[in-house]
């Protein structure tokens, strides 16, 4: 037994071009991705200005000059840096670091371990661990004298670096890690 069916052929509201492809368009889809796309170019734009000025590491913004008021230390440093990226953290000595012709100047732990100090130029005489950190003593050879670590930071987060001469004030460093 045959059931005839009736079939209807299917229709469609839109225009065919050429009596070959139904060619449709969406205007208001159309208007949302177009709306979408500028605004997507514009968050491109702001990351990349961004990244020039150094908001993720190595830029003008990253740079960071630290002066203690008794002209102790000149600090050059990067304040945001990069997971395991060498970077150099710079320090200038001035007169009232001198002692005896030496110079002791004392690093916070979180410079040696979570950001990842590698070597100290020049090579100091001698250096012992306490106080919460590391005691370096130089020898004062001509000014002004400069001491430089090179860093590599073993985990992103944000970090205090404390560093002072005995005798003189403190200088507290703050040292945002990326990813």
């Amino acid at each position: 037994m045959s059931t005839g069916s009736l079939t209807k052929p299917i229709e469609d509201s839109i225009s065919k071009v050429n009596d070959e492809i139904a060619v449709g368009s969406d205007l208001e889809f159309q208007h949302k991705w177009w709306r979408f796309t500028r605004v997507m170019w514009a968050v491109f734009t702001v990351i990349v200005i961004a990244d020039l000025l150094g908001c993720f590491g190595r830029g003008p913004l990253a740079n960071a000059h630290m002066r203690t008021s008794d002209g102790t230390m000149d600090i050059k440093y990067e304040r945001i840096e990069r997971f395991s990226t060498p970077s150099m953290l710079r320090i200038q000595l001035g007169q009232n670091a001198i002692h005896a012709g030496k110079i002791q100047l004392w690093v916070g732990e979180s410079l040696v371990k979570p950001l990842g100090n590698q070597r100290v130029i020049p090579q100091p005489l001698t250096s012992s661990v306490g106080d919460g950190g590391v005691l370096y003593t130089f020898a004062a050879t001509a000014l002004p004298a400069s001491v430089a670590f090179a860093l590599e930071p073993s985990a992103p987060g944000i970090y205090d670096a404390n560093i002072r001469v005995p005798g003189s004030r403190q200088s507290n460093l703050r040292i945002f890690v990326m990813p």
